[in-house]
């Protein structure tokens, strides 16, 4: 380990031997009080260990508690049996492996085997869950109902890959927001009553080391700086890079021209320590990026075109799919196509600037005034709805339920192209991590006495094409708890 490794701050590691008194010490130091830092701290105190959290804002907060509360979860949970939905974890398993960009089996069969088991905790935690289904293709349910299609799973390869089953556990909160705030609010509040100890409005700047292995952390708190030490472990659990400009060109560029979803402080400070530390960093160059045009689900019926009146994407993929095959289109234009049949606006539209461009009375209007190719959308459609008519879709597979010939005029476009329509996003690279959530470097040798679990660590969510709602929150949660199990148990 490089022990004068710095930041633009100061040093990002020190030497145990220069901190002359520890201001507190516990067996288990977690940094963040986030989703994977409340749900570490709870499984640590349950295994016997101290805890302290060092928590950089009052608390409560994070990029969790702006999420809508989705957790991804298979293989058979009381909500999907509540609803008829017939799933396994061999099944679960298979669909992960087959979205993933880097699947790692061990993970993947851990959470998949796991994820009964980690529902039923969540509520065992208070965390609620109404026994509902939302049929409908949306982005977030607008009310209560809990289960839902949050990825790929209807989407061709995969769903000739594994069985079809919705994974999206909405938490019981009325409303598209809030749902996470919920569950953070109640985990983090079993977290201390559990036993945990919560120093807020702190800031760690470095880790600690000791011959080699990490043992605690310098925090800055209104200006003071103090120490404190891990007997055992430090866990950091302290979100990811989108906040951080610099990291952001480096490895992610395209977020540039995005709207960056998360917590103010996610300034990739976690990453740079864990790297400090000896860690590996994984996937930075990896995005979650959208700018959904459905619900209304109808308009999935449309087609996506880019600047060569070509289609490039299933359109019923999962919305951070066809949002990142789009983003790559050549200068980032893309028009979502419709006909009078399915026309309507975007539920998003006035939020991600999807203007309706203009309607037209025929496709080679709309080509001209679109100046695409002379010819290029007229044979696109064509080819489109000759198949279309037939169920049929043997461009990209789109599900038949999604298919009818657009051909009822007038016909109608609009801008979905990056740079012009908002797209959301945020980072998904993070720390090599065990399945423990032992911190990695890039040999695979565990760096001594230091874990990440969450936004700043890589599991299961690696890319926009593989994504689906409530990844974030459920590999958090459930690798989170594995970090906290297996530090509270070192010797």
């Amino acid at each position: 380990m490089d022990s004068v490794a710095e930041d633009a701050a100061g040093p990002l590691l020190i030497d145990a031997a220069t901190v002359k008194d520890w201001a507190a010490t516990a067996d288990v130091v977690i940094v963040g009080f986030g989703m994977a830092g409340a749900c570490a701290a709870i499984e640590a105190r349950a295994a016997g260990a101290s805890v302290i959290i060092i928590e950089r804002t009052s608390g409560c907060t994070g990029s969790t508690s702006a999420a809508a509360g989705h957790f991804y979860l298979g293989g058979g949970t009381a909500v999907q049996q509540a609803c008829g939905f017939e799933d396994s974890p061999d099944e679960m398993a298979r669909y992960l492996e087959a979205v993933a960009l880097d699947p790692d089996h061990e993970k993947i069969r851990l959470y998949a085997d796991g994820s009964v088991a980690h529902f039923d905790w969540l509520e065992a935690q208070g965390v609620p869950f109404d026994r509902s289904y939302y049929p409908q293709k949306n982005v977030v349910q607008p009310g209560r109902e809990c289960l839902i299609w949050t990825g790929n799973e209807q989407v061709w390869p995969y769903r000739e890959k594994a069985k079809p089953a919705p994974r999206g556990h909405k938490v019981a909160f009325d409303g598209e927001e809030g749902g996470g705030a919920l569950a953070l609010r109640i985990l983090s509040e079993r977290a201390e009553a559990g036993g945990a100890t919560v120093m807020a409005d702190s800031k760690v700047e470095a880790l600690v080391v000791e011959d080699g292995r990490v043992v605690g952390a310098r925090l800055r708190r209104y200006g003071e700086v103090s120490h404190v030490r891990a007997n055992k472990a430090v866990v950091l659990a302290a979100g990811g890079f989108g906040q951080n400009a610099e990291m952001v060109a480096k490895h992610v560029p395209i977020l540039k021209s995005a709207y960056i979803q998360g917590s103010p402080y996610d300034d990739g400070l976690a990453i740079r320590l864990g790297e400090a530390a000896g860690g590996a960093a994984i996937h930075m160059d990896e995005p979650f990026l959208t700018s959904p045009f459905y619900p209304p689900e109808n308009l999935l019926k449309g087609i996506l075109v880019n600047a060569q009146g070509q289609r490039f994407v299933a359109e019923d993929s999962y919305h951070s799919r066809s949002g990142i095959f789009s983003a790559q289109q050549p200068d980032g234009v893309v028009y979502l196509v419709v006909d009078a049949a399915i026309f309507a606006y975007p539920h998003f539209a006035s939020l991600t600037n999807q203007s309706l461009i203009d309607g037209f009375e025929t496709i080679a209007d709309m080509e001209k005034g679109l100046n695409l190719p002379d010819g290029s959308l007229q044979r696109t459609m064509a080819d489109y709805n000759a198949h279309a008519a037939e169920g049929e879709d043997p461009s990209f597979h789109k599900y038949p339920k999604w298919l009818k010939p657009l051909d009822e005029g007038p016909f109608a476009a609009f801008d979905l192209s990056f740079g012009r329509a908002v797209y959301t996003g945020f980072t998904l690279g993070g720390l090599k991590v065990s399945a423990n959530g032992e911190v990695l470097t890039g040999t695979g040798a565990a760096v001594p006495g230091l874990y990440a679990a969450g936004a700043c660590a890589s599991n299961i969510a690696q890319d926009s094409n593989g994504y689906a709602s409530g990844t974030c929150l459920g590999e958090a949660s459930f690798f989170g708890r594995r970090a906290g199990r297996h530090a509270a148990t070192l010797a």
